[in-house]
């Protein structure tokens, strides 16, 4: 299964802004649609973003609409999730996962072919 590993967490204010990366563990990034995911405390693991492997659709979670954007840089084999306008519910640990595509190229927050990696913390508090 493919397996990620993921940094850029940390510790921020409400309103505040963080920008995660997400990097294949012994592969490349190349064709593979990629999903963002979260875990609060005590909750199920939650969609959050995706993007096509072509980088030209993306999907987002209601709720982070808006403040948070998905992005890849294949030549760097490296996702990204930038999030602006924290709040505290974002607090979770972040997971960067391979998703599955429909055939017209839309990704959907599904995890596919991947297991759970370390992930990242991010903390929101006031």
């Amino acid at each position: 299964q493919l397996q990620f590993v993921e940094s850029g967490g940390g510790l921020v204010q409400p309103g505040g802004s963080l920008r995660l990366s997400c990097v294949p563990s012994g592969f490349t990034l190349l064709q593979h649609p990629i999903g963002w995911f979260r875990q609060a405390p005590g909750k199920d693991y939650e969609g959050v973003a995706c993007i096509s492997s072509t980088g030209e659709n993306a999907n987002y979670l209601d709720s982070v609409e808006g403040r948070f954007t998905i992005s890849r840089d294949d030549a760097k084999s490296t996702a990204y999730l930038q999030m602006e306008n924290l709040k505290t519910e974002d607090t979770a640990v972040y997971y960067c996962v391979a998703v599955r595509q429909t055939w017209q190229a839309l990704c959907e927050l599904t995890p596919d072919f991947s297991s759970w990696g370390q992930g990242t913390q991010v903390t929101v508090f006031s």
